[in-house]
């Protein structure tokens, strides 16, 4: 069995949302990484930098907003690309070989 052709928009779709979750779960890294911050920099306050703690934590919960959707973007444009490629070269050179067993 040999692969000659991927869907561009499949494969797209399934790239995007492959890495909105990447990006969910290191968005929740980033998340917790900064809510620890964010008790850090309470103590900041004593140091003239007022609602440093509270601006850290809001950053951080905005990571698992942000990183989702960043990386799914991401995801969607360079997997469309790498299908379109994929079906570019292997017209030129042949597909992948796959072996399979019944």
């Amino acid at each position: 069995m040999v692969i000659r052709r991927f869907g561009v928009w499949s494969v797209a779709r399934l790239a995007a949302v492959l890495y909105a979750g990447l990006g969910f779960i290191i968005g929740a890294i980033v998340a917790l990484i900064s809510l620890v911050g964010a008790g850090i920099a309470s103590g900041l306050h004593d140091a003239n930098i007022p609602n440093a703690g509270m601006l850290t934590a809001f950053f951080g919960m905005g990571a698992i907003i942000v990183l989702p959707i960043c990386y799914g973007l991401i995801g969607l444009i360079f997997g469309a690309l790498t299908a379109a490629l994929y079906n570019l070269f292997a017209g030129m050179v042949g597909g992948i070989e796959v072996e399979t067993q019944n």
